[in-house]
């Protein structure tokens, strides 16, 4: 049985139902007659809406407060919202539960001028010009490719493999997440963490765990890889917790990690009931006895030469809201792509749960919900209505636009929770928000959704205006900010996209409804008034019936329409929970995205379909047909056919999957070559 350090889905709906599902053994387990422990006070003064990160005033400040606030947080079994020890949530990835990233508008997706080179579509990304990790990377050049602990780099001109690193894996021979970035002959590798070893004699499966090596750090790893001449790397990073996301802008990696403090809970290895009283006593002593390297976060860099040096996150970098768990904390790592080795990271430190990641590039923020002050009183009563001050999501500021760390500018409160990334954009000024408040997952939920607009001027983050009551009973599916204008889409039975005028942020409001079967979990601008939303289709009570893909009119505000509809029964595309899956070719208006239809019967589980290839016109949808990698046979490694990612150089659809990167005619959708990986 592995071991997995605890991260919080970012979604609020059936990811949310999970999570209360995994915690209510944990937190009902803690109630005891013993009197509670309480988190540090919040500071007087300062506005729920806006307020400041404060500095700990030494290690003996920062020890003392971190174990205040982690002792109220602590149950029987650990901590109830992460940490080591069982008790947090078991670790879902990046995009469980829900859509978690989304691209960016038809121009903006990485798409290069031909006089500069082959043209080429780049990661479909929330911002121009801010690059995201994915597991596939062009630069018109090369195509580099990451899967199951191999870096491939592919040349599209001959179309054959030109370079291929093993790169190492787990103690236990597992990988995690792995993502890419890329700058000029430089590619850097993010693995989201990884499991540690079950050595022999170890029960899996069942409660005995092998003990944590705290002199190990087995988190989050960056491993920076020269692309010049056959792949080689140059050096590799590690840092105490779980990658959450990163952002790059030219050569600079922006790196956001959450570690949990190193705290070992006793596991009960009994087959009797458990003394919950007396295991929280332990826990709770446990904590007491910690010392501050138990929560500072700590991080190895290693030369391509195998020299290692070692350090850890200073109490001099490490801030704090006015209220915190003590169970996690927030860590921004910045990385030049464009040197020899990465550095130290000059890390930058939040005790907070934050699990969202926005950037424009000159500014980032950190997106952290109080969902961990929700949880105790929702399990223990189930017919509690969460307090307002629990349901709220804080917002960190931090600017971007020069080299070295992030500085941090300013923060601010918002109620509700947010769905993912493309809750958060900022236009003109001002930073729009979209949240979801209420018990989303109650089926009598009063739950509404809302937008907010707050003004940034580099100092504070102030609301200006907002927009409530959207889509009563439901939750935020999707949310996509262009310029002036929000697209929101709700969903429980139908689907309302609501259109939200924002060009004024004094006076926001909503201009039209449009209510459809089913939802759009992604939407994408395509220029003259045309939305595109992929999601699933679901009949008039709500049950999905397969991948749709709809065409929006949304030229006049006030009457959006949705012109028309390509459905496919029992369909499924990664596109609908990554839309980093998701490609829009204006140059010939191509959708492209990857998608998988089961049969209708459970005798019938065999998958068919690869990347659907539709032509959108003014009108509707033409389906041009499908690609796939029929050619691919699965493998014992777990290698195989089933497509992922798509995109577009020089003229060329390149289709990528486990076992093959695949060139397509666009016109004809005819094979040009597969290079098997």
């Amino acid at each position: 049985m592995r071991r997995v350090r605890g991260t919080r889905a970012a979604t609020v709906g059936t990811a949310l139902f999970a999570s209360l599902t995994l915690l209510s053994g944990t937190l009902l387990a803690g109630c005891t007659a013993d009197p509670e422990p309480t988190p540090p006070p919040a500071d007087p003064g300062v506005p729920a809406s806006g307020f400041r990160l404060v500095a700990f005033d030494s290690c003996t400040d920062a020890l003392a407060q971190l174990k205040s606030a982690a002792k109220a947080y602590v149950g029987p079994y650990g901590f109830a919202s992460g940490g080591w020890g069982r008790g947090g949530p078991a670790f879902t990835g990046r995009d469980a539960g829900g859509p978690q990233r989304a691209g960016v508008a038809e121009d903006s997706a990485g798409a290069q001028d031909t006089a500069a080179g082959p043209a080429y579509s780049g990661t479909n990304t929330h911002e121009a010009g801010v690059d995201e990790p994915d597991l596939v990377k062009t630069d018109g050049r090369r195509i580099v490719t990451v899967s199951r602990g191999t870096l491939r780099v592919v040349d599209p001109a001959s179309r054959r493999l030109t370079g291929s690193l093993k790169l190492d894996s787990g103690p236990d021979g597992s990988w995690f997440d792995t993502n890419l970035l890329l700058h000029g002959d430089r590619a850097l590798v993010l693995v989201r963490g990884q499991s540690m070893a079950v050595p022999e004699g170890i029960r899996r499966g069942g409660d005995d765990m092998p003990p944590i090596d705290k002199n190990v750090i087995t988190g989050a790893r960056l491993i920076l890889v020269d692309l010049a001449g056959p792949p080689k790397i140059l050096g590799e990073y590690r840092f105490d917790g779980d990658l959450v996301d990163a952002r790059q802008v030219g050569a600079t990696a922006r790196v956001v990690v959450r570690s949990a403090p190193r705290l070992e809970f006793p596991l009960n290895k009994s087959e009797g009931p458990v003394n919950e009283k007396k295991n929280l006593a332990t826990n709770r002593k446990i904590v007491d006895e910690a010392g501050i390297d138990a929560w500072l976060p700590r991080y190895q860099t290693v030369t391509a030469d195998g020299r290692t040096s070692t350090g850890r996150v200073g109490c001099d970098r490490v801030s704090r809201p006015a209220v915190y768990s003590g169970t996690s904390l927030i860590s921004i790592l910045s990385f030049d792509l464009g040197t020899a080795s990465l550095g130290d990271g000059d890390p930058v430190t939040v005790a907070a749960d934050g699990d969202t990641v926005y950037s424009n590039g000159s500014r980032l923020y950190i997106a952290s919900d109080l969902r961990w002050r929700v949880m105790p009183s929702l399990i223990q009563n189930k017919t509690a209505v969460p307090e307002a001050k629990d349901e709220q999501t804080e917002i960190y500021q931090f600017d971007t636009s020069g080299p070295g760390h992030p500085r941090y500018v300013t923060a601010a409160t918002v109620p509700g929770f947010l769905i993912n990334q493309y809750a958060l954009s900022e236009w003109d000024g001002h930073l729009r928000v979209a949240t979801t408040s209420g018990r989303i997952w109650d089926e009598n939920s009063k739950s509404s959704s809302s937008v907010y607009v707050l003004r940034a001027d580099g100092r504070t983050l102030t609301e200006t205006g907002r927009v409530t009551g959207l889509g009563k009973g439901e939750r935020i599916y999707s949310v996509r900010f262009a310029e002036g204008t929000g697209y929101v889409v709700t969903f429980r039975q139908t689907d309302p996209l609501y259109t939200v005028d924002l060009r004024d942020p004094r006076s926001p409001r909503v201009t039209g409804e449009l209510k459809i079967n089913g939802y759009s979990a992604y939407l994408h601008p395509v220029g003259a008034g045309r939305l595109i939303g992929i999601g699933q289709e679901a009949d008039s009570r709500g049950r999905v019936q397969g991948t749709q893909v709809s065409l929006f009119d949304v030229s006049d505000l006030d009457r959006p329409t949705r012109i028309a509809q390509h459905h496919v029964r029992y369909g499924h595309s990664e596109a609908e929970f990554d839309p980093h899956a998701f490609l829009y070719w204006p140059a010939t208006n191509s959708l492209v995205v990857p998608l998988s239809a089961y049969g209708r019967t459970t005798t019938d589980a065999s998958a068919t379909g690869g990347a659907l290839v539709l032509r959108v016109t003014d009108g509707g949808f033409t389906e041009a047909g499908r690609v796939d990698h029929a050619e691919v046979k699965p493998t014992s490694t777990g290698l195989d056919g089933t497509i992922r990612r798509s995109l577009m150089i020089d003229g060329v659809l390149w289709t990528v999957s486990d076992g093959a990167v695949k060139a397509t005619d666009l016109a004809t959708l005819s094979t040009l070559g597969v290079i098997r990986t």
